[in-house]
């Protein structure tokens, strides 16, 4: 593993690409028009690919193709079609966040670097355990995390053999990356299908302390901070941003490179950070960073905040002052733009045309010349082993040459034609010659290095299910929920929270005291959080446990406890299942809630594996490190405190500008986080998709309730297990007992 300070840069064209490689980026990341998380972004097709990748290797400069979204069983041919034809190119990794595609890669595509995308979410030291197992070869960290959990999380990476990449610079999400479902809820695009809609940036009705964008953050920049990044021992500094221009590319990477090289050589910094200001921004904060979780981070304007920035800078007050400022900043911008387009220009990604000649006389060999058109490719010739003999049937021919020859050409080249003017007639060499002829051009248009021929994955087969029937289980987070233990024998799930208290015993002695409650663990666990929960599993030693977080699954693995992919997961394809099953001994999953019937129904379990669904829960539409009540009811505090997260939990609402209001709710010992206004029930899958799953899930907490009347926890459980148990006729009493309800998710799918 080579480690060395790379400067990572987006390139959502190939416009952007080529202004990254000019203004300095070490690595350049891209999507295709498939498989990628910016489908708002231009995109590239394979053949601008192929040229990208030569342009950019010229320069010095790597790429990697983002294939970060969550795949669908339907799409597994189209996958593999796609890894068979990235293998024969010169990408230098590929950036993932479906676990299905580390199975995939691992087994039948071992050449192709893996990268653990964002979209991971990855905070804690299990989980680089957990990604390092699975084959990931560098970890982009959550951009949540403060530089001393950087630096942490960066040298248990490098015990590993993995690289570490941060944002650096560019758009923040308030959500923790992978968690957020919002988009998926509201308007039925996936942020882990790369369709965010950003409802983070809209518009809601004023809040008490006066804001109309109150989930709405500045971008980020860690621009003053490349000393700490570096004592972090940092490996990436990447910036974000595949959706915007190759202006914005060009100025952000050009600045950040004067940054770089200046501190590289005299340790200083290069302290001018006004061109930052120039391009698209909302602010920018290094709070997350810092740890300073205030409300400055946040910005009541969604937009370009360039010009008030100018505004602000020059003291302009009056008109005049305004309009010259304005004037000064579009010609500032013009400057840098004339810059850019006299460095880009010449820089090509266009096919090389070649030309193959076959040369055959009698008593020599066979020779085949390839010359391209530009003069910076160099010519080559290969030559038989045997010696051109006269024959009188079955000669070499132009017509047999063209045959063999066919698809010789890779995608970084063009085949101007065939010269056979200097073939002599009949003429021969043993065929096998002719095709080692074929592969060796082949080899040589390949960049020296062996084609790798295709691969064909077969079809996963479908094994039986555990559980005979269905089974019905649920989940409660309060021991005052006990009671519905009295009267059902499903499995009851306990709620863990995401930070404790240091050396509490609390939720040890729950279970201790209560063996029947099976631990359930959420989504992000950071730092001392992280351990704690694993002291819970070490006192516990509990059979089985449920994790949304592939940290405590890393750690079950490691300690022989079963364990169960939670929701939270995002499963949503069969070499999902395969790669927890084989890599980490995995026992079961829910498959995600994203998916709609046809898309669940081509899931293919593996051997005695466990399949289950949620069939009745609060929606999550994200969750978030920092704080929603700043924005909102207000807060007393300047920042989040250590102890916010254990003992806040206030509750409120946000309403759009649509009149949709959803539910910002805090409990003791969680996150942020905001559900929808509606719960999700989903009935119709019982009915559709029994045959096909070992266990329906109901959630009985609080969680994201809201204003909205409790139901009866005890009915309810009565109620459910007699629907899984085939009656229908308690479908309306369930829509009576919850009356504001959707399966929208469930009908609509990604």
């Amino acid at each position: 593993m080579s480690r060395k300070l790379e400067l990572l840069a987006p390139g959502g064209d190939v416009e952007a690409i080529k202004a990254a490689i000019v203004a300095g980026a070490n690595a350049v990341y891209c999507g295709l028009d498939i498989f990628n998380a910016r489908n708002r972004a231009s995109n590239l097709s394979f053949d601008e690919l192929n040229g990208v990748l030569r342009l950019a290797h010229e320069y010095g400069c790597e790429v990697f193709l983002t294939l970060n979204v969550v795949i669908l069983e339907r799409e597994i041919k189209s996958l593999v079609k796609l890894l068979n034809q990235l293998v024969n190119t010169t990408i230098d990794g590929i950036i993932v966040q479906d676990l299905g595609v580390f199975n995939l890669v691992k087994k039948h595509f071992p050449t192709l670097d893996v990268h653990a995308s964002t979209q991971l979410t990855t905070h804690n030291e299990g989980q680089l355990q957990f990604l390092s197992k699975v084959g990931a070869s560098r970890v982009n960290l959550s951009r949540e995390l403060n530089i001393d959990e950087i630096k942490e999380m960066t040298a248990v990476a490098h015990e590993h053999d993995m690289l570490t990449e941060v944002f650096v610079h560019g758009s923040l999400c308030i959500a923790f990356s992978g968690q957020c479902y919002s988009s998926s809820v509201s308007v039925g695009n996936s942020g882990n299908r790369g369709r965010c809609s950003q409802a983070c940036r809209d518009e809601y009705e004023v809040t008490n302390v006066g804001t109309k964008y109150p989930l709405n953050l500045k971008d980020n920049s860690a621009y003053f901070d490349l000393p700490e990044l570096v004592e972090a021992k940092v490996d990436s500094l990447k910036i974000e941003g595949r959706i915007k221009g190759a202006h914005y590319v060009y100025t952000v990477v050009e600045n950040w490179r004067k940054n770089i090289n200046k501190f590289v050589e005299t340790g200083e910094l290069y302290e001018d950070d006004s061109n930052l200001h120039k391009v698209f921004n909302r602010g920018l904060t290094n709070k997350f960073l810092k740890g300073n979780l205030t409300r400055d981070m946040f910005i009541d304007n969604p937009r370009d905040n360039s010009v008030n920035y100018a505004v602000e800078k020059n003291n302009a007050i009056d008109v005049v002052q305004i309009q010259d400022v304005r004037k000064d900043l579009y010609n500032d911008k013009n400057a840098i733009g004339a810059t850019l387009e006299d460095k880009v220009k010449g820089l090509d990604i266009d096919k090389i045309a070649i030309t193959i000649a076959f040369k055959a006389t009698v008593g020599e060999p066979l020779t085949v010349v390839v010359t391209p058109s530009k003069d910076a490719q160099a010519v080559f010739e290969v030559t038989s082993t045997s010696l051109l003999r006269e024959v009188s049937e079955k000669a070499i021919t132009s017509a047999e040459l063209e045959k063999r020859f066919k698809g010789v050409i890779t995608p970084n080249y063009e085949l101007l034609g065939y010269d056979f003017s200097d073939l002599d007639e009949n003429l021969s060499v043993p065929l096998r010659e002719v095709t080692e002829l074929k592969d060796r051009v082949a080899f040589l248009l390949n960049g020296s290095k062996e084609v790798i021929k295709h691969v064909d994955v077969p079809a996963l087969p479908q094994k039986a299910k555990v559980a005979e029937k269905p089974t019905l289980s649920m989940l409660i987070a309060d021991v005052a929920d006990l009671n519905v233990c009295d009267v059902t024998d499903a499995d009851i799930y306990f709620k863990l929270p995401e930070s404790f208290k240091k050396r509490d015993r609390k939720y040890i002695n729950i279970f201790l005291e209560n063996p029947r409650l099976i631990p359930w663990f959420p989504a992000v666990l950071i730092g001392k959080d992280y351990d704690e929960a694993v002291k819970v599993l070490e006192e516990v030693k509990p059979a089985r446990i449920v994790t949304n977080n592939t940290g405590i699954a890393y750690k079950a693995y490691e300690m022989g406890i079963e364990w169960v992919a939670g929701p939270f997961l995002n499963t949503t394809n069969s070499h999902a299942l395969v790669t927890m099953k084989e890599s980490l001994n995995c026992a079961g999953a829910f498959i995600s809630n994203e998916i709609n019937r046809m898309q669940i129904k081509d899931i293919r379990r593996p051997e005695n594996f466990k399949l289950a669904y949620s069939i009745y829960h609060p929606i999550l539409m994200m969750t978030s490190r920092q704080c929603f009540f700043q924005q909102t009811v207000g807060c007393n505090k300047p920042a989040i405190e250590a102890g916010c997260m254990l003992r806040c939990e206030k509750a409120t609402t946000i309403t759009n500008v649509k009149g949709v209001s959803f539910a910002v709710d805090k409990q003791k010992g969680g996150y942020p986080s905001i559900y929808n206004h509606e719960q999700f029930l989903n009935m119709d899958i019982v009915t559709d998709l029994s045959h096909l799953f070992d266990e329906f899930f109901i959630d009985l907490t609080n969680i994201g309730g809201g204003s909205k009347e409790k139901a009866d926890k005890v009915e309810l459980v009565k109620h459910f297990e007699k629907l899984i148990n085939g009656d229908i006729t308690v479908r309306e009493e369930l829509f009576t007992m919850v009356p504001i309800n959707t399966n929208d998710q469930y009908q609509q799918g990604l």
